[in-house]
């Protein structure tokens, strides 16, 4: 048997792995009100926020650790195992939170879970450097990030939908089952590599691995050793990559883990309502995703440089979340809170979109992934001190503190770019 198009299917399954992804990771997110009623109900709102705090700075160092974890471990029994162990344990990870009932029980199950979901990220720019030939990755990856974008749109509505029927226990197994039932398709057709999978038409199998020989040129081969830290560290352009990721990145990681307690909060939303609006934001992601690949790419053919392109976009970018930050101050009603929350994450995505292409803007070989692993880990740990702050910041249900702080990031994450990379160009490796 033959199937045409079989890289098509191949990352089409690693799209429907992030929607399922980010479902997981939302759970807790949007169950947290009634869940906090149910295990905690003598604690005030302060309270149950700073213990969900603690529970989420958990997850994202876990996240963190695991990127790294699963980036070797794939390297080590390839794709096809390595996603199968990922979202194996991250489903089994998902179900066990039925189990918990304490804060510790619930930070070891969140721990293993962000470890697990970390691999779906290395595993699919894994496949896709395998299954795609150069020319058509840019696209891949842009139909594999749209997963994350539609798992925050459907995750909330589906959540509270579930809630309706099912109590939060229930809806954690539930959900890990998704995960699982997603394991049969994935082994089914996704038998071995190109190189020898038998159902992969002659044809098919030339135009990926033809489409392959020639992208290493250029000084990219793999090779290629690994810069020394000094040398990497000793340019100022290698810090305002690091800096603009850590400085932008908590930006997305105070919506992703904060709408849901915000709308029920501040609006009194208990978890049904909060899924008639928590995923509105996550709409402006997916189109300001679109938008900053579509705009790079239109200003690119015009003939522009990469160093105009890339200050545009992630300039365009910050100065849309700058007054919409602002104006998280005193947003009104829920529903315009929700819109302006999605025009931040809309110039949130056009901007980190080219922010990450960065790495490979100045360098070149392994130092790509060097650079990309130290903007990762500043990002995280950004991120985390972030999330830990929350809960003091909003004390009484005032998050005009934290929005503040998103927008002091946003200029942080301007200046890193505009002062530290002079020019955004092909760097050398040596001091």
């Amino acid at each position: 048997m033959k199937l045409k198009g079989l890289r098509w299917w191949v990352i089409g399954l690693i799209a429907l792995a992030t929607i399922i992804n980010y479902i997981d990771r939302q759970t807790l997110n949007v169950l947290w009100p009634e869940i906090a009623n149910d295990l905690y109900p003598d604690k005030s709102n302060d309270e149950r926020k700073e213990i969900y705090s603690y529970i989420s700075i958990i997850f994202v160092f876990s996240y963190a650790f695991g990127q790294a974890i699963f980036g070797k471990i794939f390297d080590w029994i390839g794709t096809r195992l390595g996603f199968g162990l990922s979202i194996g344990v991250w489903s089994i990870a998902t179900a066990l939170h039925a189990l918990a009932n304490s804060f510790a029980v619930f930070a070891l199950f969140r721990s293993l879970l962000g470890i697990a979901e970390a691999g779906n990220w290395p595993g699919a720019a894994k496949a896709n450097g395998e299954w795609f030939p150069t020319k058509e990755r840019a696209f891949a990856q842009g139909l594999f990030n749209s997963g994350a974008a539609i798992g925050g749109i459907i995750s909330i509505p589906l959540i509270a939908t579930l809630s309706v029927f099912f109590s939060w226990q229930y809806i954690f197994i539930l959900v890990g089952l998704v995960g699982l039932l997603w394991l049969l398709p994935w082994f089914f057709i996704v038998k071995s590599s190109p190189e020898s999978h038998p159902w992969l038409t002659e044809e098919e199998k030339q135009y990926i691995l033809s489409g392959q020989l020639n992208e290493q040129k250029d000084g990219t081969s793999d090779k290629d050793s690994p810069p020394e830290e000094e040398s990497l560290l000793g340019k100022k352009e290698s810090w305002g990559v690091i800096l603009a990721s850590a400085m932008i990145d908590p930006i997305w990681w105070l919506f992703v883990f904060w709408i849901p307690i915000y709308l029920n909060e501040v609006y009194g939303m208990d978890v049904k309502s909060i899924g008639l609006y928590g995923w509105v934001p996550y709409v402006g992601a997916m189109l300001g995703a679109w938008f900053g690949g579509i705009l790079a790419q239109n200003r690119l053919k015009m003939g522009w440089s990469i160093d105009k392109t890339r200050k545009l976009v992630i300039t365009l970018g910050c100065v849309i979340m700058l007054p919409a930050l602002l104006a998280m101050s005193n947003p009104g009603g829920p529903t315009q809170a929700v819109l302006i929350m999605a025009v931040i994450l809309f110039g949130f995505q056009a901007a980190i979109g080219n922010i990450q292409t960065l790495p490979s803007d100045i360098y070149h070989g392994k130092t790509v992934g060097t650079l990309a692993g130290y903007s990762g880990m500043a990002a995280k740990l950004t991120a985390a001190g972030l999330t830990y702050l929350v809960p003091w910041l909003t004390s009484g249900g005032n998050y005009t503190p934290a929005f503040i702080i998103g927008a002091a990031l946003a200029i942080l994450t301007m200046l890193s770019v505009w002062v530290l990379i002079p020019k955004i160009k092909l760097l050398s490796q040596t001091k």
